[in-house]
């Protein structure tokens, strides 16, 4: 029985490497030079395969003629994707800065480590507060407001209350 097209073999040419002058897709990303909305000239967004929204949005260079757009090419488009990817690790390492923090204190002549960690859930997101001993062994572990504020205060007054549960 002969196999027909579907639309799983025309999803997958959607990633086939396109190397256009104002389109160039490879390796996982899209180059696309547009229109820059603010009027004169040109811009590149760059689109990782699988994302909707661009990662990196920038000015292009103008063409000889001064009109057009200098046309993509492999050395632009490596370029590109090393600079989108740099954008991607430093918005995660922000993301990840601003959902866990840790701090120590010392409780009895020890040092513990408490961290908190934020699950930003779209309808019900809450914290992670968790008390380790130097060697690594838990000590505590409670569910926090998502906004709980970690501190050398709020993670002593938690201690001292024996790291029962935060209201």
């Amino acid at each position: 029985m002969p196999q027909s097209h579907t639309d799983t073999t025309a999803s997958e040419s959607d990633f086939d490497p396109i190397h256009e002058p104002r389109l160039w897709r490879d390796k996982g990303w899209t180059a696309r030079v547009i229109k820059n909305e603010d009027g004169d000239g040109w811009a590149v967004e760059m689109i990782r395969e699988g994302s909707v929204e661009p990662a990196l949005v920038g000015p292009w260079t103008m063409g000889r003629n001064k009109v057009d757009p200098k046309p993509l090419d492999a050395t632009a488009h490596q370029t590109l994707v090393k600079t989108a990817s740099e954008v991607i690790r430093r918005h995660e390492q922000q993301l990840h800065a601003q959902l866990n923090k840790q701090i120590t204190i010392e409780v009895d002549d020890q040092v513990i480590s408490v961290r908190l960690a934020i699950t930003p859930d779209e309808f019900e997101p809450f914290g992670t507060l968790t008390a380790t001993s130097p060697f690594g062994d838990l000590l505590a572990s409670t569910h926090v407001r998502p906004d709980f504020r970690l501190n050398r205060d709020s993670a002593s007054r938690w201690a001292a209350d024996g790291f029962g549960k935060i209201r």
